[in-house]
């Protein structure tokens, strides 16, 4: 495990290492994955419409300087993933948008 100067603990997701199931698990899991989606109940569930605002990618090159005023601990997240965190924000905000003008229409 690697730490920095503010002692933060870096973790790398491996997605070839996936935790083991037991079969009971597998079972529920193979059951879901066989069900239409009308079947499957969604309620508790948050509402992310298809979290198009995870793939956050593709900005277009004119941008307006503003000032934005954001929580501490926003602004403290995205300045943690490094450089260009400004363009993270703007293309989060954009994948929201967009999908919030798709789910309107």
């Amino acid at each position: 495990m690697q730490t920095n100067e503010k002692n933060t603990v870096k973790r790398t997701l491996d997605l070839t290492m996936r935790p083991a199931i037991d079969d009971a698990q597998k079972a529920r899991l193979d059951a879901v994955a066989a069900m239409p989606d009308e079947l499957i109940d969604y309620t508790g569930a948050p509402y992310l419409p298809g979290a198009a605002w995870v793939k956050a990618v593709n900005l277009p090159d004119a941008k307006h300087q503003i000032t934005l005023r954001l929580d501490a601990d926003v602004l403290d997240f995205f300045r943690r993933t490094g450089k260009r965190y400004q363009t993270r924000i703007n293309a989060v905000l954009r994948a929201y948008m967009e999908a919030h003008r798709a789910h309107a229409k």
